[in-house]
């Protein structure tokens, strides 16, 4: 799902297949609707592992705000940056990047963004929670969505040569009868009339005075 939002923001889904001993990016994008309103805002990110759905409650993970991050989970330690909005307390983008991803880290992650909206006389609060399950593969798969585009651009590649050489075929064969006809009608002898002589045998007709 994409959502388009004012001041060239746009809110697009989290990818969550991550491939194991490589790094991956957590989306995490609240744009704010009205542009014109002055804003901060801070993101907390918290997690619970795959193997703790017993669990309900998930473990704060990572926060960032006034331009600091902070690894909360020790679980994490060095191996998450901070991957959103940078040089602004206005944050819109809230990704993280976990590095040297590992098996343990599948589970739930959930992205919380506190906003503050500014207005003249009374300042707002607004919150946006997004939840994300995340699970670490060997490597990585392929949707079924994509392995059918890819098969209909082949068949439509296929198709349009095929409609070309079968156009080509025409035009030539159109092009030739014609040439033939024209050599055909060159060929042919010129038929010249006869003159048209006078008889000089006939006697002329005396003019009648």
């Amino acid at each position: 799902m994409t959502t388009l939002c004012r001041g060239a923001c746009v809110e697009v889904d989290s990818n969550t297949e991550a491939v194991a001993d490589e790094g991956f990016k957590l989306g995490c994008i609240s744009c704010k609707r009205r542009g014109e309103v002055k804003a901060t805002a801070f993101v907390k990110w918290s997690f619970k592992a795959s193997d703790e759905n017993k669990n309900p409650i998930l473990f704060q993970l990572f926060i960032y705000q006034n331009g600091r991050a902070d690894i909360i989970d020790s679980r994490f330690s060095d191996r998450l940056h901070w991957n959103g909005s940078k040089k602004t307390d206005d944050l819109q983008d809230g990704s993280i990047l976990i590095l040297n991803v590992t098996f343990n880290d599948s589970g739930t992650y959930m992205c919380t963004f506190n906003r503050t909206l500014k207005y003249l006389n009374y300042e707002f609060q607004t919150s946006n929670i997004k939840t994300f399950n995340m699970k670490v593969v060997p490597r990585l798969t392929r949707g079924l969505a994509s392995i059918l585009s890819e098969v209909m651009m082949y068949v439509s590649i296929i198709g349009l040569q095929v409609w070309l050489v079968i156009e080509m075929i025409y035009c030539y064969r159109k092009i030739s009868a014609a040439g033939e006809e024209a050599l055909r009608e060159s060929a042919r002898p010129l038929s010249i009339p006869e003159p048209c002589w006078p008889d000089f045998h006939q006697p002329l007709q005396s003019a009648v005075i």
